[in-house]
Formats: structure tokens, C-alpha cells, sequence
């Protein structure tokens, strides 16, 4: 799978509603051994990461991501991306660090962005 396909998947994890589609995509993007941190939390389970995505969608109904853009070389990548509610609407923005180990699963995912005051 390239790069940006298994970001695409990752990314589209945060959309998904129920448990069982994120623990779907999950498996077809990320090593069970996933590092992901950003401002707020950093985990290192799928469980934790799940869980934190759950929360995600208690506070932005439907709320996901959408990447503007992508670059990759040597099993790391840059992706921006919107923040949106579940009409489309644009909330935020950010900047997302990832690396893949050698089979092109993300071993970690690191988002920036800014926090509300």
C-alpha cells in the first residue's frame, strides 16, 4: 500500500462511527504498537487511540479530518489537514508527522495544532 493510501485509511478512521470500523481500519493502516500524540493526550495502544477518537466524536459531532496535502520520503510523511464538523464545515487546521515501519504501517502518527484559549 503506498503512503498516502494508508494516511487516507488512518485518516478516515477519525470519520468512522462505530468502534468496529475504526478496529478495521485500524488493521489496515497502523502496527498494533502505534504511537500517536498530539497537544492534548499521547498514546500507545490501539485501545487508548480508540478511545480517544470515541471522545473526539462526543465533542464534534461527526468531526474528521480532511487532508489538503501530502508529502513522503523515506518511510516518513507530512500531511495538513482541515478539521471538519459532520456538514463540512471547516473548524480548524493542522499539520500531522507520521512513520511507517518497513511493511507501510504508521508506527506513529504526531499532530500539531493550535488549542483553543
Amino acid at each position: 500500500m503506498d503512503k498516502q493510501k494508508t494516511w487516507e485509511t488512518y485518516a478516515s478512521a477519525w470519520k468512522a462511527e462505530s468502534r468496529e470500523e475504526k478496529i478495521a481500519l485500524f488493521s489496515q493502516s497502523m502496527n498494533e504498537n502505534v504511537v500517536y500524540t498530539d497537544p492534548l493526550i499521547q498514546t500507545e495502544t490501539w485501545d487508548d487511540l480508540l478511545q480517544y477518537m470515541l471522545d473526539f466524536h462526543q465533542q464534534v459531532d461527526g468531526g474528521h479530518f480532511v487532508t489538503t496535502y501530502f508529502m513522503s520520503h523515506h518511510n516518513k510523511c507530512l500531511a495538513k489537514w482541515n478539521m471538519c464538523d459532520r456538514e463540512g464545515h471547516i473548524l480548524g487546521e493542522g499539520i500531522s508527522i507520521g512513520e511507517y515501519n518497513d511493511e507501510g504501517q504508521l508506527v506513529s502518527a504526531t499532530g500539531f495544532f493550535e488549542l483553543p484559549e
